[in-house]
């Protein structure tokens, strides 16, 4: 089409399906996840017609998944599910998207506006003539609810819905009649593109806030400085690194946070998390005078048990909505614009000189003559084979607190869900990200490390993987069940267990060719590990082929950091 008579259909209005996938693509959405039902199935015709690409996943809460995921990598993602009986089989994963400040744009196809009006009989419905209880429901997950029932409203709230979903970070509903698709919106509004920046902090309070940081930057002698999630969903990561390294204080990471520091820095050194972290890194930052927290989720799994033993006197906090030095509190001064100005007064700071503990272990203690895969052994020696800008994923679980343990190279995306820790998340996850990755056509590798109970609440994913044509390697861990679970409650009872799987013929159930589509693997010693990773074709991001390993683990044996969580979660009664 030229551009006058794009210009031309612009001015004469356009469809409002257009208009919402048109507003998707302009802010970064290449791929649409979702699964298709009779309220939604015209709105899906108009996906590809403006150059975004439908997935079409095995299952709705797959779907929520992948898009968590998409987002993660990409920034901003979009599902399309049915209404009723598709967007409730999603509400677990947009509700995890929610807790952990993942922008979703959750589009739910809905019956006719004369429907709703008549209080009609329709399937997928309760039968009482409530076409809003889900909404409402989903009202509860989400930054902002768009019904689009009034064309005359429609690129308004779609706007709004948009802007408001990548802003707080977080997703959002959109409701789309399916006989509003094809009414006419404003297509002129397309010319101009989203705001997307965050609004400037008021100068006199940043600048107030600012001379207070640096008052107390100044004064201390022991510092550290403390990354959590927050830094990377609120876009504050080139504040953050800019800060660390022209401050040079010692930098640890949350275990929500990990990917957000460059951990090839000299003053990096390793995760913290209560009674979790390994001894040097525990004292270390205990023994503080001055904690810089950016970007804190505080909760259970994130500080082991909340054992922080951090003193609010001691602590000045980040965050997106404000500032809190020791207890006084500066809301609306925003951390991206009160790090930059840090940074850029900072000056000569009087920081003694002090160890900085790092999470390495020495080469020397992996080679160990013992055959059997550990724990112990496993999440620092993935340190070492890891590469510069790979993606991720561990599932809530032994991997989740192994990696705790792993050192990663310079720009690793790291993707977890320990605050929301659905079971089975990861596998969707994977298939998100991995879609993600390719779009951006960067040669970067994305790993997937889940649990053999984890994957099979979402193994269907696989097939998914495989239809688009996606090469992630995925490590399942074969340990014979719920691991988390036994050492909280039930070591040996068999609620705890799962039926074994033939896992490495699940590629090629799911229609996946060896060795065109697919390669498979089965390790169960540690030389078998040593010889996988080096492996050229498996460790290449240039693989055209999903690779799918079985990783046989002892069932009884976890991460130490997952036992003094589960050791505390024991004690709370869970």
């Amino acid at each position: 089409m030229s551009q006058d008579l794009r210009s031309q259909e612009l001015t004469n209005g356009i469809d409002v399906a257009e208009y919402l996938f048109r507003r998707l693509k302009q802010v970064g959405v290449g791929s649409v996840h979702g699964v298709p039902g009779d309220y939604n199935l015209v709105a899906l015709d108009y996906i590809s017609k403006n150059g975004l690409k439908w997935v079409g996943n095995c299952n709705e809460l797959n779907a929520g998944y992948a898009a968590d995921g998409y987002a993660r990598v990409n920034g901003v993602a979009a599902l399309v599910t049915t209404f009723g009986v598709g967007e409730l089989s999603a509400v677990n994963a947009i509700a995890g998207s929610y807790s952990e400040y993942v922008p979703v744009v959750h589009i739910v196809g809905y019956p006719t506006t004369t429907a709703q009006k008549g209080g009609l009989l329709l399937h997928h419905t309760l039968g009482n003539g409530d076409f809003m209880v889900f909404s409402k429901m989903s009202a509860q997950i989400s930054c902002a609810v768009s019904m689009l029932n009034d064309p005359h409203e429609a690129a308004v709230l779609i706007d709004n819905a948009i802007r408001e979903c990548i802003l707080q970070s977080r997703p959002v509903y959109i409701g789309l009649p399916s006989d509003l698709v094809t009414k006419k919106v404003d297509g002129d509004r397309l010319n101009k593109p989203l705001d997307l920046a965050y609004p400037p902090n008021e100068p006199e309070k940043e600048s107030y806030v600012v001379d207070v940081v640096l008052k107390y930057l100044h004064e201390a002698r022991n510092p550290v400085i403390l990354v959590d999630a927050c830094a990377i969903r609120h876009r504050a990561l080139k504040e953050t690194h800019d800060f660390i390294v022209k401050s040079g204080i010692p930098v640890f990471v949350a275990p929500m946070g990990k990917g957000a520091v460059d951990e090839t820095l000299p003053n990096y050194g390793g995760v913290y998390a209560g009674n979790g972290s390994n001894k040097g890194v525990q004292e270390r930052v205990e023994s503080a005078d001055l904690v810089l927290s950016i970007g804190a989720i505080k909760s259970d799994f994130n500080t082991a048990g909340f054992t922080y033993r951090m003193s609010q006197l001691k602590t000045i906090d980040f965050h997106s909505y404000g500032v809190t030095v020791r207890y006084s509190e500066y809301p609306g001064v925003r951390m991206n614009g009160v790090l930059s100005k840090v940074t850029e007064k900072l000056g000569q700071l009087n920081i003694e000189s002090g160890p900085n503990p790092t999470n390495d272990i020495p080469h020397a203690q992996l080679q160990t003559s013992e055959p059997t895969i550990t724990q112990a052994w496993f999440w620092p020696r993935l340190g070492q084979w890891l590469k510069p800008n790979d993606i991720v994923i561990t599932e809530t679980g032994t991997s989740n607190f192994g990696i705790w343990e792993t050192r990663f190279p310079r720009d690793v995306t790291a993707i977890s869900q320990v605050l929301w820790g659905s079971i089975g998340y990861a596998t969707g996850a994977c298939q998100g990200a991995a879609l993600a990755a390719k779009e951006q056509a960067t040669s970067k590798r994305t790993i997937l490390f889940t649990g053999d109970g984890s994957f099979q609440l979402t193994a269907q994913e696989l097939s998914t993987m495989i239809r688009q044509k996606l090469n992630p390697i995925i490590f399942v861990l074969c340990n014979s069940g719920y691991t988390i679970e036994r050492l909280i409650h039930g070591m040996q009872d068999p609620y705890n267990d799962v039926q074994e799987w033939k896992y490495k013929e699940l590629p090629a159930a799911f229609g996946g060719k060896e060795g065109d589509d697919v390669l498979t693997y089965r390790v169960e010693t540690k030389e078998e590990v040593e010889k996988l990773f080096a492996d050229e074709v498996f460790v290449s991001e240039e693989t055209k082929q999903l690779r799918f390993v079985e990783l046989v683990m002892p069932w009884d044996d976890a991460p130490e950091a997952l036992k003094q969580v589960a050791a505390s979660a024991a004690k709370r009664n869970v």
